[in-house]
């Protein structure tokens, strides 16, 4: 009996504290296929708003984004804490694209606040239309944000944004791939239609992917629809670029990079980032998130080695920074790495996670590399979604939740500890081979 429970005890003890380690492909799960995409009309009058999606604009400010067939249209907000009472009125600005022979909606960017945080605010926009209304987050912990890649507009995508739905969060992070447009410019005006319900009330925070490059020899600016669409707090942030910058929700600071456009040691998104990475005061904001599209680290078949010229450009000033956690999409599929920097274990490097299976329309990445690599912890082509929940300074609770056609499914779940809290991270004495591991 003794030797029987000598040899279960080290069995028990690993499955009670380190249960993630015993998590991995559900090989009896069937991999569900793509769907059909789904294509969502117009039905409001031309003055009334369409694809109407909120952003975070700086410190107590939220920017208002929607279009008009109407191009005399006005593009103010209204907006107030009582339903149908509006106290505040805001002015914007507008812009509008042409590509080949579509011409865009006008489409309206107004910027609104100072507003107060944890606080639901009703508006109207331009002053026709429905009501619509959005959540602050708050300025304290706890604070929740939901990450999903790769999303498009299949059904999937519809399972996707059902389940996010079913549970309550602050922000939504998106790394890229938005409507998969490919340059038929109606599918963004479908898309926009598509998520609004859930881009109306909560703020939709994005950056580029490559189905966003749209760059002909007569439209070399590449982003032309995404810019005019989806304008991010870029000058607020100090950059010069839509396609990368940053932002912050209660105490984490979150930095949405560029795939597609300069990386390079010296170019302006690199300056930027460095001096972006060195404002930041980790006793005052004590997480840091990066999100960008193409992934540094990945054991999938697809895509091999696209992320690597910019991992190789810029890994290094993530990892003197402590970023806490990196998220990319473009791999149709979920992973999870341990902390790594520069291809090893590395207990102050960033935890990498790859969650482009929003529901995009090209389907599944299905092939990992084997034997897998021991940097990875988890990994599995199934369409999902993820949920970050800071607690506090110090913890953090990531779960991916992989959709079913009914319900969602906790499928993998770990425990952060936030670097900033590590003694031994910061001290520049210490050796990486005697550092603790932070997480459970």
């Amino acid at each position: 009996m003794k030797k029987m429970w000598a040899h279960l005890f080290p069995l028990l003890l690993t499955i009670f504290v380190f249960p993630q380690l015993l998590q991995s492909q559900d090989d009896d799960f069937s991999r569900q296929h793509p769907r059909q995409i789904i294509r969502t009309g117009h039905d409001r009058s031309d003055s009334d708003p369409q694809q109407v999606h909120i952003s975070l604009a700086g410190r107590d400010h939220v920017r208002v984004t929607w279009i008009t067939d109407d191009k005399h249209a006005p593009s103010i907000v209204e907006y107030g804490t009582e339903n149908g009472r509006y106290d505040e009125k805001a002015r914007g600005e507008h812009t509008s694209y042409t590509y080949f022979h579509y011409s865009s909606g006008k489409i309206h960017h107004v910027r609104i606040g100072p507003l107060k945080p944890s606080t639901t605010y009703f508006y109207k926009c331009g002053g026709s239309g429905p009501e619509f209304s959005f959540r602050t987050p708050p300025s304290t912990f706890p604070v929740e944000f939901v990450v999903v890649g790769d999303l498009g507009q299949t059904e999937w995508t519809a399972s996707t944004l059902s389940h996010v739905d079913s549970s309550d969060y602050d922000v939504f992070l998106l790394p890229g791939d938005l409507s998969y447009a490919n340059g038929h410019q109606p599918l963004w005006d479908s898309f926009g239609r598509l998520v609004e319900p859930q881009a109306s009330s909560r703020p939709w925070m994005v950056t580029e992917g490559n189905h966003e490059i749209e760059n002909l020899p007569n439209y070399p600016d590449g982003f032309t629809a995404y810019n005019a669409r989806w304008l991010m707090p870029y000058e607020e942030s100090g950059s010069t670029s839509n396609l990368y910058y940053s932002f912050e929700v209660a105490g984490t600071h979150i930095i949405m990079l560029g795939s597609y456009t300069d990386f390079e040691v010296g170019s302006a998104q690199y300056k930027w980032l460095e001096a972006d990475l060195a404002r930041v005061d980790r006793k005052k904001t004590p997480w840091i998130l990066v999100l960008l599209h193409a992934p540094w680290y990945n054991t999938n078949t697809a895509h091999q080695g696209e992320g690597e010229g910019m991992r190789q450009a810029m890994e290094e000033l993530l990892y003197k920074a402590r970023v806490d956690v990196v998220f990319s999409g473009h791999v149709h599929a979920y992973e999870r790495f341990t902390r790594v920097y520069d291809n090893e274990v590395d207990p102050c490097g960033p935890v990498y996670i790859t969650i482009g299976d929003g529901g995009n329309r090209e389907g599944l990445a299905l092939e990992y590399e084997e034997p897998a690599s021991p940097l990875s912890l988890y990994r599995e082509p199934s369409f999902g979604h993820g949920r970050l929940r800071i607690v506090n300074e110090t913890h953090a609770y990531w779960s991916w939740q992989r959709n079913n056609d009914l319900d969602t499914f906790v499928a993998d779940e770990v425990w952060l500890q936030s670097l900033s809290t590590s003694k031994a991270c910061w001290d520049k004495q210490a050796a990486p081979s005697s550092f603790p591991n932070d997480e459970l």
